[in-house]
C-alpha cells in the first residue's frame, strides 16, 4: 500500500462519525447494512451519513451494493486488510509473526 493511500484511509477514519460507521460495518454481516439502518443505529442525519459513507468508500474501506431500492454498505475486506498490513509490515523489526501477525 502506498503512503498516500494509507493517509487517505487514516484521514477517513480520523472523524468520530466515520470511525463509528466503520466499526458498525466491520461488526455487521457480510451482507452489510442499508444506509437507513446505519443512520438509525448511529442516530445520524441521512444528509451527513451520505457524506461520511462517500469518504469511507473513496478511501477503500467500505463498499456498496444496490439491492432493489436500497444501497447496502459493507466493509471492504481487502482495503481494510491492506491498511492493517501497512501498519504491521515493520512490526517487530520486520518479523510480524513475532507479534502474532501472519
Amino acid at each position: 500500500m502506498e503512503n498516500s493511500i494509507a493517509a487517505a484511509a487514516f484521514g477517513a477514519l480520523a472523524y468520530p462519525h466515520r470511525l463509528r460507521i466503520f466499526r458498525l460495518l466491520i461488526n455487521s454481516s457480510a451482507e452489510g447494512l442499508a444506509a437507513g439502518e446505519i443512520a438509525e443505529r448511529l442516530d445520524l442525519p441521512a444528509s451527513s451519513l451520505s457524506f461520511h459513507l462517500s469518504i469511507l468508500q473513496k478511501a477503500g474501506l467500505i463498499s456498496s451494493e444496490r439491492r432493489q431500492r436500497q444501497i447496502n454498505y459493507s466493509t471492504n475486506i481487502q482495503g481494510t486488510r491492506s491498511l492493517i498490513e501497512y501498519l504491521t509490515q515493520d512490526c517487530c523489526a520486520g518479523s510480524p509473526h513475532l507479534c502474532g501477525f501472519q
